[in-house]
C-alpha cells in the first residue's frame, strides 16, 4: 500500500468536506430560469446544514461590522446589516414555504430543531452590545447624515427593532429574555402543527346516503371521492378541511350530523388527544406578558401596537366597539329571521352556531331566489384567474406567461412569469390552490425571493407564491369556486401584487414588510373590483356552457350581498375582541379557554348563536402567525380598501390608469419606505373615513 502523503491526505479532507456542500443546492447559485429554488434538487436533509451554514455566514457578516475600526456609518453598519444573512434567507424563504404548504412528518421535525436555533442566532444578534452601540451612534447622528428617505426608514427601523427586541435591556435580564424568546419560537411552532394534525385526522365517513340530503351533486361527488381514496368506497367523507366543512354546515339537512361537524370544527387543538392547545395557549399568553412588561410595556398588547397604525390599545377598542354597534343589532334581527325559519319548518328548537349558515342559506334563497350553487357555475378556476389577469392589465399592464420550464414544489403548483406592459421582466408567480394533507389551511402569500437592490447594484426581481384550500375539481367537473372563494383568490392576489411590484433599496423594507394593520389595503382593495357588477361580467362564464353570467343574477348577488352581515362582521369582531382581551392581560393566571372564551362573551354580550370566527384553540393568526393583537387589521384595512376603491370610482372609471398608477407608486411599490398614514394619504389626498366601510357592508341605514 502507498504511503499517504500530507499533501494528498488534505486533499482527501477537504474533498470529503467539500462533497456535502456540493450536493446541496443552497450552497451554490441557483441555475434555473430566473434564479427561482431549484425544487426538483431540494431534499430534506439539505436543510438543516443550509440554516447552520447561513447563521455562520451571517455571524461571520456581524464580525465584521463589530470589528470596523473605521467609525460607524449608513453604509458599513445599517446597510451592511441588512445585506448580512443572505444564505439564511435564501434557505429560510424555502423552508417556511414548505412547513406551510409542503409539509411533513420530517419537515416538521426539523423545524422543532431549526426553532430554538434561530431563535438563538436571532438573539445573538439583537443583543449583541458591541453592533447595537454602532447602530445607536449612527441613530444619534441621523440628523446629519443627509440620508435619503429609505435610509432614513431603514436606519429607524432597525434601530427600534433593536430595542424592541432586547437590545437596550440591562445584561442581568438578557438571559431570561433569551430563554422567554426561545420557548415562544418552539410553543408558536408547536400550536400550528397541531391544529394541522387535527385537521387531517379528523373524519366522518357517511354511509347513508340520506345523511346526505340537502348537499349538491357537487359536494357529494368530492365527499365520495375522498372517501375511495381513504379505501371506502360507496361512501362518503367529510372532513374539517374547508372546502368540505363549510358545504356541509351551509347545505346538509341532518341537524344532528351539521352539529358534530361544527363542534369538530370550532375544536380544532381542542379535543382529547396529544394536539391539544389549551397548555400552550396558557404558557403563550403568560411569556408574551413577561417580554412585553421587560420591555417597559404595560401588557403585549401595548408593545403589538407600538410599531403599527392604530399605535394605541384604545385606538383598536374604540374602533372595534364603534362597528360591534353597529354590527351586534343587525345580527340578532338576523337571528329572529332565522328563528322564524326554523319555526315556519315546523321544528320547535332554538337556533345554535351550527343551525346559523344552514337556515341563512334557506333565507336567502327564499327571500332573493338565489343559490350557491349556481352561483359557483360561472367561477370556474381558470376563468376567474385569467379575470384576475384581465383587470391586473386594465389597471397595470401586467401580462402574466405560464411557464413549464420552472420548476415547482409540488405538481399541484404551477409557475407564471410576470412581465411589466413593455414585455421586460417584472418577477416569477407560482399559485397552488387546492386542499391536501401536507398544507395548513386557509389562504395567503408568501416569498421564495424579496425583490431588492444587491450590494453590486443589482435589481434583484421577486419570487412570489399564494396559497389557497379551494374546493378542488372532480371527476365530473373542473373546480368551481364559491363567491367567497372567488374574492378570496382576488384577495391573495393583491397581496402577490405588492410583492411582485416591490421597488425598493433594501431588503428589509420590501413588498408586504409593512405594519401588520397596513398589510391588507392591497389585498382587500383587490376584491372591490372583484365584486363590481361591470367588472364581473367581464369574467364570470358558465363552465358548461360560455354564457356571461346573466344580469339578473348579478342582480341577485348585489341584492344579497349585504344579507348576513351582522353575522359575518360580529363573527369576526368577536375574535378581535377575543384577540385584544388575550393580549391586555397585564397579569397572568392559569386559565382555561372555555371560561376564557365565556368572559369574553359575556364582557361584550355576545349573540350565543354566533360563535367566534376563530375559537383560541385554533386561532392560528395570534398564536402562530404574526397577528397577535392584531387581528383587527382585516377590518381596519377594510376601512382603508373601502376608501381607496371610491378614489377609482370617483372618475367614473374602475380602471383610471392614472389613479392606478398613483395607487402603484405611493403604495404597492413602496414597501415600508414611508410612515403607512403618509403613504395612504399621498395615494388619496386625505385620510381615510369609516363610513364607506360601513355603507359597504350595510351597516349604515
Amino acid at each position: 500500500m502507498k504511503k499517504i502523503t500530507g499533501l494528498f491526505l488534505m486533499v482527501i479532507i477537504l474533498a470529503s468536506c467539500a462533497g456535502p456542500k456540493q450536493d446541496n443546492p443552497f450552497f451554490s447559485e441557483y441555475n434555473t430560469p430566473f434564479g427561482v429554488p431549484p425544487f426538483n434538487l431540494i431534499e430534506n436533509d439539505h436543510f438543516l446544514p443550509a440554516f447552520k451554514e447561513g447563521i455562520s455566514q451571517q455571524e461571520e457578516n456581524i464580525d465584521v461590522i463589530v470589528s470596523n475600526v473605521e467609525p460607524a456609518t449608513f453604509e458599513n453598519t445599517i446597510a451592511a446589516l441588512d445585506y448580512s444573512g443572505m444564505l439564511l434567507n435564501q434557505v429560510g424563504s424555502v423552508f417556511y414555504n414548505y412547513l406551510s404548504s409542503n409539509t411533513s412528518d420530517e419537515i416538521q421535525a426539523i423545524a422543532q430543531e431549526v426553532a430554538p436555533m434561530m431563535s438563538e442566532h436571532s438573539d445573538n444578534i439583537n443583543l449583541n452590545m458591541d453592533l447595537f452601540a454602532r447602530i445607536q451612534t449612527v441613530h444619534e447622528q441621523k440628523d446629519q447624515l443627509a440620508l435619503n428617505e429609505e435610509q432614513e426608514m431603514l436606519l429607524e427601523e432597525t434601530y427600534k427593532n433593536f430595542v424592541r427586541n432586547g437590545a437596550a435591556l440591562p445584561e442581568e435580564k438578557q438571559e431570561r429574555f433569551r430563554e422567554i424568546n426561545q420557548e415562544l419560537s418552539t410553543l408558536t411552532l408547536q400550536f400550528g402543527q397541531n391544529v394541522l394534525a387535527d385537521v387531517n385526522s379528523w373524519k366522518m365517513f357517511i354511509e347513508d346516503e340520506e345523511d346526505l340530503a340537502g348537499l349538491p351533486q357537487s359536494i357529494r361527488d368530492a365527499a365520495a371521492e375522498a372517501a375511495a381514496r381513504e379505501g371506502k368506497e360507496g361512501q362518503w367523507l367529510i372532513t374539517l378541511q374547508n372546502p368540505s366543512v363549510m358545504p356541509f354546515l351551509t347545505y346538509a339537512d341532518n341537524r344532528e350530523l351539521r352539529e358534530k361537524v361544527n363542534h369538530a370544527y370550532i375544536n380544532r387543538g381542542n379535543m382529547d388527544n396529544d394536539n391539544n392547545n389549551q397548555d400552550i395557549i396558557n404558557r403563550l399568553v403568560g411569556l408574551r406578558i413577561e417580554r412585553a412588561q421587560m420591555l417597559g410595556f404595560d401588557n403585549f398588547a401595548a408593545f403589538a401596537l407600538d410599531n403599527r397604525m392604530a399605535q394605541t390599545v384604545e385606538t383598536v377598542e374604540s374602533f372595534l366597539e364603534e362597528l360591534w354597534e353597529a354590527a351586534l343589532p343587525i345580527a340578532h334581527e338576523e337571528a329572529g329571521m332565522l328563528q322564524e325559519q326554523i319555526n315556519a319548518d315546523g321544528h320547535d328548537f332554538e337556533l345554535k352556531f351550527w343551525d346559523w349558515r344552514y337556515y341563512a342559506e334557506k333565507v336567502r334563497k327564499e327571500k332573493f331566489d338565489i343559490d350557491e350553487s349556481e352561483i359557483s357555475q360561472y367561477f370556474e378556476i381558470n376563468n376567474v384567474r385569467d379575470g384576475i389577469f384581465m383587470i391586473v392589465e386594465k389597471l397595470w399592464g401586467l401580462q402574466f406567461i405560464e411557464r413549464s420550464d420552472v420548476p415547482v414544489y409540488h405538481p399541484d403548483a404551477t409557475a407564471w412569469e410576470v412581465l411589466e406592459a413593455d414585455g421586460t421582466h417584472l418577477g416569477i408567480l407560482y399559485m397552488d390552490m387546492h386542499p391536501r394533507a401536507s398544507k395548513r389551511g386557509g389562504a395567503w402569500m408568501s416569498s421564495y425571493r424579496k425583490q431588492y437592490v444587491d450590494e453590486d447594484g443589482r435589481f434583484v426581481h421577486p419570487v412570489i407564491t399564494i396559497v389557497c384550500n379551494f374546493t378542488a375539481p372532480t371527476a365530473g367537473q373542473p373546480a368551481l369556486l364559491t363567491f367567497d372563494e372567488m374574492t378570496t383568490f382576488f384577495h391573495e392576489f393583491g397581496h402577490a401584487l405588492h410583492g411582485l411590484m416591490a421597488n425598493t433599496h433594501y431588503y428589509s423594507l420590501s413588498g408586504t414588510s409593512v405594519p401588520r394593520d397596513f398589510v391588507e389595503l392591497p389585498s382587500q382593495v383587490m376584491e372591490n373590483w372583484a365584486k363590481h357588477p361591470e367588472v364581473m361580467k367581464e369574467f364570470a362564464v358558465h363552465y358548461e356552457t360560455g354564457e356571461t353570467i346573466p344580469d339578473e343574477l348579478i342582480d341577485k348577488i348585489m341584492a344579497s350581498s349585504n344579507f348576513n352581515q351582522g353575522f359575518a362582521t360580529v363573527e369576526f369582531l368577536a375574535s378581535g375582541h377575543l384577540d385584544m382581551e388575550y393580549h391586555t392581560l397585564s397579569s397572568y393566571e392559569p386559565f382555561t379557554v372555555e371560561e376564557f372564551e365565556d368572559k369574553v362573551q359575556d364582557k361584550f354580550n355576545m349573540i350565543d348563536e354566533i360563535y367566534f370566527r376563530h375559537g383560541s384553540t385554533h386561532f392560528q393568526h395570534i398564536f402562530s402567525g404574526g397577528y397577535s393583537a392584531g387581528y383587527y387589521s382585516y377590518i381596519w384595512s377594510g376601512v382603508l380598501d373601502a376608501d381607496a376603491f371610491e378614489a377609482f370610482v370617483e372618475t367614473g372609471d374602475l380602471f383610471h390608469q392614472e389613479t392606478a398608477q398613483r395607487f402603484r407608486e405611493e403604495i404597492l411599490e413602496r414597501g415600508g419606505t414611508r410612515n403607512a398614514m403618509e403613504m395612504y394619504v399621498n395615494f388619496r389626498g386625505q385620510e381615510p373615513g369609516i363610513e364607506p366601510l360601513l355603507r359597504q357592508r350595510g351597516l349604515i341605514r
